[in-house]
């Protein structure tokens, strides 16, 4: 007899199966988010820098200790406001790790910048710092750090390096926000951070990201990049009698119909992160076990860091493991999904003369790497029911776990 959710797959744009018993990921409402979206119709302004923006950026650089926190479109827009505001040009490199995500790439390559890759940590699955001198030169503008997991790098390694070489540090924290590094919330310790708000993430609206800027001198030159290279901001606060084209720029600016939804998860910051903890503590405790008999790896979190629980994955011990146990969970249609093919190896990478081989610990860590579902509304029996379906695959009783 079929199985109730045994049915025809519809998969979305995103990629997640909407029926599927236990999904990858689940775009949630948490509090006044429909509330404010009237809101903002009803005031009258809909479209970017308007009441809701406003309200965001200032909870956020507020809570964060930032100095400024500006809206985009994406956490892509930001790397890519970022790249600009960094003055990266032609003929520059930049150093980043390959375990992440073509955005952390594309936006200084669109300047004309080559990506010089460097190896990951075996830990953290960050960019290993000890391996980011020995690949810096003369040509090296600025070093990309990205926080995988909501994890932070070894930031105070790598600023040190950066002060010594000259270097800019542009923090990708897609997935870092409202996570910590020695106290300090990430995206605010390099010269430039970036966030994002996409659906997959612990705080979202969609689409949308954000810029943090770090150092003044770039506040007023990011606002007009943002703003399609104009100095329409200073007009609208009155600095300026009229604006006008003044630089380079794009439409950065998301609307603030996003922004009134992505305020309300921003409202709801600490209750969200805690039940996040809550998933993710509940999964390293059922998992344990498995990890103490050498069948997974589990995340590693070092004392430095306060993570924001961002996911939970699993590092299996090879790939033909990983896929078996992919297969296995979707036939009980439960969506665990593998992370990032390295840049390095990927087509583009080959393109610019990489290959195979370069990166040994990215190159591994991604073929064996799987990450389970996690969403806010995740209850326990679901997580109990990914456990005991990962322990049929290795023939281990739930019951001994």
């Amino acid at each position: 007899m079929a199985k109730p959710w045994e049915r025809a797959q519809q998969i979305s744009t995103t990629g997640l199966v909407v029926n599927y018993r236990i999904p990858f990921n689940k775009p949630f409402i948490v509090g006044k988010e429909l509330y404010y979206i009237s809101q903002s119709v009803l005031q009258c302004q809909t479209s970017g820098d308007g009441l809701y923006t406003k309200k965001a950026q200032e909870l956020m650089k507020g809570s964060f200790g930032a100095r400024e926190i500006l809206l985009t479109t994406s956490c892509t827009a930001a790397l890519d406001l970022a790249a600009i505001l960094a003055g990266v040009k032609d003929g520059d490199e930049i150093i980043l790790p390959s375990f992440t995500f073509s955005s952390t790439a594309n936006a200084f390559l669109l300047r004309g910048a080559r990506p010089v890759f460097v190896d990951c940590r075996r830990d953290t699955l960050n960019i290993d710092e000890n391996l980011i001198e020995a690949a810096i030169t003369v040509k090296t503008r600025a070093i990309a750090t990205v926080h995988y997991a909501g994890v932070g790098c070894e930031m105070d390694t790598i600023s040190k390096i950066a002060q010594k070489h000259r270097l800019i540090v542009v923090e990708d924290a897609a997935q870092g926000v409202n996570a910590k590094y020695k106290g300090r919330y990430l995206g605010t310790i390099g010269d430039i951070g970036a966030y994002s708000f996409h659906e997959t993430k612990n705080f979202i609206c969609g689409e949308g990201g954000a810029i943090v800027l770090n150092r003044p001198e770039l506040v007023e030159r990011a606002e007009i990049v943002r703003e399609k290279g104009t100095n329409r901001t200073r007009f609208f606060r009155g600095e300026v009698d009229k604006y006008t084209w003044v630089d380079i720029g794009s439409s950065f600016l998301p609307s603030d119909i996003l922004a009134a939804f992505l305020y309300a998860q921003l409202e709801n910051m600490d209750a969200i992160t805690k039940k996040r903890q809550e998933i993710y503590r509940r999964y390293e405790a059922r998992l344990q076990p498995l990890a103490d008999r050498g069948l997974v790896t589990l995340p590693i979190v070092p004392p430095d860091c306060e993570s924001n629980y961002h996911m939970f994955y699993i590092v299996l011990n090879s790939l033909d493991e990983r896929t078996r146990l992919i297969e296995h969970l979707k036939a009980e249609s439960i969506l665990a999904v593998f992370h990032y093919v390295p840049l390095h190896t990927s087509p583009m990478g080959l393109a610019m003369g990489y290959h195979p081989g370069m990166l040994p610990v990215t190159e591994t860590i991604s073929e064996r790497l799987l990450r389970l579902p996690m969403y806010y509304e995740m209850r326990e029996t679901e997580v109990d029911l990914v456990v005991d379906e990962i322990c049929k695959v290795f023939k281990v009783s739930p019951s001994t776990l």
